[in-house]
């Protein structure tokens, strides 16, 4: 079908007719959706317009406006090849968390017993929110922002979304800078938090503690490692911690003493970020690319140290605890939440950035299908990678004969403390260093630029063709960079940690994107019409989902979501840091602001949104619910526009074409 633009000066606008109770009617008599349906072929009914108003005066009560093709805005990019959207989309949502953050809590919660929740809740959360997100971006070929045309009165939701992935991209590329450290630093022929007598460390250095030797309580007096006995012992700091603490954070007293900038980590940071402007700045061509490196090869990694780690002493041990079911600890509420936390920030769901990348899908892609796969390759690096971690931890238990409940770590404390503490015990420990924090430089740094590539989208798509500069995309990816990276200055100083305790705590916190899957889940099932939404991802993928999915986004899911949220709320605990220092109220207040920054764009926008609106309030609200649809609609769903662009308002035959359609 040959794509022509619509005159501007005619009318060009077209009622796309909602027909809620009856499918469409396809030329044959059925009602079934044909795959000729994914590409535009619907069936035309024509009706007379008496005169040019019927047309041209704005959306009906039954349809919608449709921005015309015009001059505002270019025909959207699109990826290269299908492979290049999913590589990007497990680059993205594929991260540090499948590593460092699920294999805790598995073995935490009860080991193989906590699948049940945790797979329980990737059914009627984690699978429907993570295709809505794709689904919504490829069928309004929109970013995160304009994606929520769908129901103006709500576009709220797209700013908080961008204000939480910029949260995200400013806080997280510092797990970044901190791991291209460690992979400089492992360039050594001895590693550098392998042993004690280095600059940064103190006289309570030691690298055995031996601790096995102290078990008896009568014993607190005898010497058994050096010149310490088992009561100084408890005492002494390992080289690893010091390494961490006094070197790479040189860390201060609290919050309130920033101390200087290390122009290490800051030498680090500008690298990072150069590196992620350089994969960003040429849009999805490029990015579609890098990924396909970034996104596998921390598999190779794995895979390599999985083979090495089942082989050393210890291993069976350490992943029988990973395992090992614990089934009375189904009976705790915080075992759910857990999982239920778990699902949300590893499918990175809320932060816009999937809605970016289904935007540049084809239209008639099928992203039901690639749903399902995305969410087992997610949950299935996830379980993997729990394997990895824990016979190595399991290694690090025997060589110190302690517990491995003492050595079992998540977050930034197994990726700076644990790991490299069990990588100095192995032989060739330089090579085995290097290698783990570069997959952890590559399992951060797809996330980190597919995160700024869904906030440049979001913003580019703000900005009509008008605006247009040939360096319109390079420039805003520059800025972005530029604006998070001095920010970041702030998690470079001496107190850089509690400042990144605060962004990670509050700013995209389990609480943050729960608010925002709610709401999506709402303004999409109960603003828009799940079966109404149900039918156009019929249109796009010539078939209709299992309607498991329009459930849970009408019930399910949503009770899910504020369940979580509020024993989260109920549950809150202020932020410590390692159990130890409490934060000053005022950096609750600073950590608080940042939390509701993204949570009040919802409810601010809505109101003002009503309020700027005239009319009772049935007609406000029916006219800021109206969807506001792009002229891709025009070009995958009109069979002729010939036959459009050729009517002329001043004769009386004429005609609109009118699809009978849920759109």
């Amino acid at each position: 079908m040959e794509k022509q633009v619509l005159p501007a000066s005619s009318c060009s606008l077209v009622l796309l007719e909602e027909t809620k109770k009856s499918p469409l009617l396809l030329s044959n008599g059925s009602s079934s959706y044909p795959p000729a349906a994914a590409n535009g072929s619907l069936v035309p009914l024509t009706a007379a317009v008496g005169g040019s108003t019927g047309a041209c005066s704005g959306p009906d009560k039954k349809g919608s406006v449709v921005t015309g093709a015009g001059p505002g805005y270019p025909e959207r990019e699109t990826w290269t090849r299908q492979m290049d959207f999913m590589m990007s989309c497990v680059g993205f949502a594929v991260g540090l968390g499948n590593v460092w953050r699920f294999p805790y809590l598995c073995y935490k919660n009860g080991g193989g017993v906590f699948l049940i929740p945790y797979l329980l809740i990737v059914f009627v959360g984690g699978i429907p929110i993570f295709f809505l997100e794709i689904a919504l971006g490829q069928f309004m070929k929109a970013g995160s922002i304009n994606v929520w045309n769908i129901a103006p009165l709500f576009k709220g939701l797209g700013y908080a979304s961008m204000v939480i992935v910029f949260f995200c991209n400013t806080y997280y590329i510092m797990v970044l800078a901190w791991g291209f450290y460690y992979l400089i630093k492992s360039f050594s022929a001895t590693l550098p938090w392998s042993t004690c007598g280095n600059e940064w460390n103190s006289e309570n250095c030691i690298e055995s503690f031996h601790h096995q030797n102290c078990n008896n309580a009568s014993l607190a007096n005898v010497t058994v490692s050096g010149n310490m006995t088992c009561a100084e012992l408890a005492d002494a700091r390992s080289p690893i911690i010091e390494f961490w603490e006094n070197k790479v954070l040189n860390i201060s007293s609290g919050l309130d003493e920033a101390g200087s900038i290390s122009w290490e980590l800051t030498l680090c940071l500008i690298a990072v970020w150069v590196l992620v402007y350089f994969c960003v700045w040429k849009g999805v061509k490029s990015t579609g690319k890098i990924v396909y490196f970034t996104a596998t090869f921390p598999y190779v990694v794995l895979i390599i140290l999985l083979v090495r780690g089942v082989t050393l002493p210890g291993a069976y041990d350490g992943i029988m605890y990973y395992i090992k079911p614990d089934w009375s600890k189904l009976e705790e509420a915080q075992v759910w939440i857990d999982a239920g936390t778990q699902i949300f920030f590893s499918y990175a769901i809320g932060l816009g950035a999937l809605t970016a990348l289904g935007s540049y899908n084809r239209f008639n892609n099928d992203c039901y299908k690639d749903a399902f796969v995305l969410a087992l390759i997610n949950s299935g690096t996830s379980f993997f990678a729990g394997f990895v971690v824990f016979s190595i931890l399991g290694f690090m238990a025997a060589e110190q004969g302690v517990d491995i409940s003492q050595v079992a770590e998540s977050g930034p404390g197994l990726a700076f403390i644990a790991y490299p503490k069990a990588v100095s015990l192995m032989p060739v420990a330089p090579l085995w260093a290097a290698l783990f924090f570069f997959m952890l430089l590559l399992l951060g740094l797809d996330s980190q630029f597919v995160g700024v590539e869904g906030f440049v989208t979001g913003i580019l798509d703000l900005f009509p063709e008008k605006y247009h500069h040939r360096y319109k995309r390079e420039i805003a990816v520059a800025i972005c960079c530029s604006l998070c990276f001095i920010i970041d200055l702030s998690m470079v100083t001496q107190g850089g940690m509690y400042v990144f305790q605060l962004f990670d705590y509050y700013s995209a916190s389990g609480m943050t994107l729960l608010w925002q899957a709610f709401w999506e889940c709402i303004v999409v099932a109960w603003v828009y019409g799940a079966d109404r939404f149900m039918d156009d991802v019929a249109r796009m993928i010539g078939y209709r989902p299992f309607p498991w999915m329009k459930w849970c986004w009408s019930f399910i899911t949503p009770c899910v979501c504020i369940g979580i949220f509020l024993f989260h709320l109920v549950n809150y605990k202020p932020l410590t840091y390692n159990n130890v220092y409490v934060y000053p109220w005022w950096g609750e207040v600073i950590g608080w602001c940042l939390a509701l920054s993204s949570m009040l764009c919802i409810p601010v926008s809505l109101l003002y949104k009503l309020f700027r609106a005239k009319g009772t309030f049935k007609e406000r609200w029916a006219h800021l619910t109206s969807p506001v649809w792009g002229a891709h609609h025009l070009e995958y769903m009109a069979p002729d526009m010939k036959s459009l662009s050729s009517l002329s308002p001043s004769t009386d035959d004429n005609k609109v074409i009118i699809f009978e359609s849920v759109m």
